[in-house]
């Protein structure tokens, strides 16, 4: 395409065809009308941000770890978009999904004692466990400022088992203290605690490291918390801890499964404390901390991987 010459014959009445010499734009030897533009192409949309899910695990107070996980991710700017939690990482997940500020989470975590969360009662085992549970609804209520989880500075779910089907029951929406209650009621060491017509026990028993959960929240990235199960110097001997230990050894060999399923998967080393050694809590959050640290390269490819979850 380009200017140039053009011949045509021009006839008039009478006379011969004359050549006019015209100039013009010339494809194919003949004048024509430039082409119109295409429009431009519009540029590609971005990938929308990833929606990080923080999944906590259960562990009794082992899982205090878990505020050292957390510690970590606040510190190197990780955002966490929804936290869902199981037995005892239902209570970290509350008292942090409150505020949204490790700080405060921190300093209720550091508070509590055994006596807070076990109520142990002789009348109680007839009712289906030991442990009533109204201590932990009385810390949950004093240290957690919104009565429900849709008051949460961060979307959170806690999990629990109904006890007659065997199905996982999600409560991410509700009273904070009954969902927590209901997430931490260990079997045979727990009250069952009743929600309408359901029975429910703890969410260990069919999500100890509840990563499915997160994804059908809306999580397309999840970092996924699991602690190891105890290994005491001896075996224990008290009913409670009989029962106890034998749940934390099956829940720990299923959620290491199920945890693979997460993006990047946290095991802090928490040695051999024990589920109800609440004096060891610094130590433990340490652990927490080391292991998150250990784990930043792994959550930040995730984090960069477009489309978000891993294939």
């Amino acid at each position: 395409m380009g200017l140039g010459l053009c011949l045509r014959r021009r006839v008039t009445a009478g006379t011969r065809p004359a050549l006019v010499l015209a100039v013009g734009m010339v494809v194919g030897g003949c004048t024509t009308a430039p082409p119109a533009l295409a429009p431009p192409s519009p540029p590609p949309e971005a990938a929308p941000p990833p929606r990080v899910g923080l999944v906590l695990g259960g562990g009794g107070a082992r899982g205090f770890a878990e505020i050292g996980v957390l510690r970590v991710l606040e510190q190197e700017k990780i955002p966490i978009h929804l936290v869902v939690g199981t037995s005892v990482g239902s209570l970290v997940g509350a008292l942090y999904a409150d505020s949204g500020r490790v700080l405060d989470a921190e300093f209720h975590a550091l508070a509590v004692q055994e006596e807070d969360l076990f109520d142990v009662r002789a009348l109680a085992i007839f009712s289906g466990g030991l442990v009533k549970g109204e201590r932990l609804r009385a810390f949950v209520k004093a240290h957690v400022k919104a009565n429900s989880i849709e008051q949460m500075a961060v979307p959170f779910a806690a999990v629990a088992t109904d006890l007659r089907t065997g199905r996982a029951v999600v409560f991410d929406r509700g009273p904070v203290a009954e969902a927590v209650h209901a997430s931490c009621a260990i079997p045979g060491v727990f009250v069952p605690v009743q929600v309408g017509e359901v029975t429910l026990v703890d969410g260990g028993v069919v999500e100890p490291v509840p990563v499915s959960v997160a994804r059908r929240l809306g999580a397309t990235v999840v970092i996924a918390v699991a602690i190891p199960a105890a290994v005491p110097p001896t075996a224990p001997r008290s009913p409670l801890g009989v029962a106890y230990h034998a749940v934390t050894i099956m829940a720990a060999e299923m959620g290491r499964l199920k945890a693979q399923e997460a993006d990047v998967l946290i095991e802090p080393r928490v040695g051999d404390v024990a589920y109800n050694d609440f004096s060891q809590k610094k130590r433990l959050i340490e652990a927490g901390e080391d292991a998150a640290r250990g784990a930043l390269p792994a959550i930040r490819v995730a984090l960069a991987r477009p489309g978000g979850p891993r294939p």
